[in-house]
């Protein structure tokens, strides 16, 4: 095996640094669309006049496994993309939330009724980090089992699915599961678990 210096030449530039914010202003300020405009200037000089940033909170998803190894999935209509398709169960770090752990905890069991089990952050990725400044943060959940009807707000339409992690991989190689950030981890863990 080789190492990656014998592979690649070793850096001679130092690392990219943070831009300057020369002025930052807010042009949107909802619940989902909090955007602000900022002048930024390079390390080396350059100036970006308007630089674009969206504000989110930190969101989270779940591989949710139950004991006889089934994948807790949820379907439901995304109209960004006008289409339903397969996703793990996720959503928003509420503020009266303690960690991102206890928001997804919240969120499997409201959206599935599915709960308990072994919980372990699995990753955290970032949606966007050019544009956004929020990051997810990815759970994986073992044995865990139904405890309740799901709990959905006035504004989810969701059903629930078991699936087998064949069934799971196909979906992923058919373009089934589109959300980027479910499937990151949904790859993560089939090549760990295959």
């Amino acid at each position: 095996m080789f190492s990656t210096s014998t592979i690649l030449p070793p850096l001679t530039t130092p690392d990219p640094q943070p831009w300057k914010v020369l002025a930052s202003e807010y042009i949107a300020k909802e619940p989902w669309f909090t955007v602000r405009k900022e002048k930024v200037e390079m390390p080396n000089g350059s100036q970006i006049a308007s630089y674009y940033v969206s504000e989110f909170p930190d969101w989270v998803n779940v591989i949710a496994v139950t004991k006889d190894q089934k994948i807790v999935l949820v379907k439901q209509y995304r109209h960004g993309i006008g289409k339903v398709s397969y996703e793990l169960c996720a959503g928003v770090c509420d503020p009266t939330d303690k960690s991102p752990l206890e928001s997804a905890q919240r969120e499997l069991m409201e959206e599935t009724g599915y709960g308990g089990g072994s919980w372990q952050e699995w990753m955290v990725i970032c949606p966007n980090p050019s544009i956004q400044t929020n990051y997810t943060h990815c759970f994986l959940a073992t044995d865990v089992e139904w405890l309740q009807e799901p709990t959905l707000e006035h504004t989810e339409d969701i059903t629930v699915h078991l699936l087998s992690k064949q069934d799971v991989r196909a979906l992923l190689n058919n373009n089934e599961i589109l959300q980027a950030l479910m499937a990151a981890p949904l790859w993560k863990y089939l090549a760990l678990f295959p």
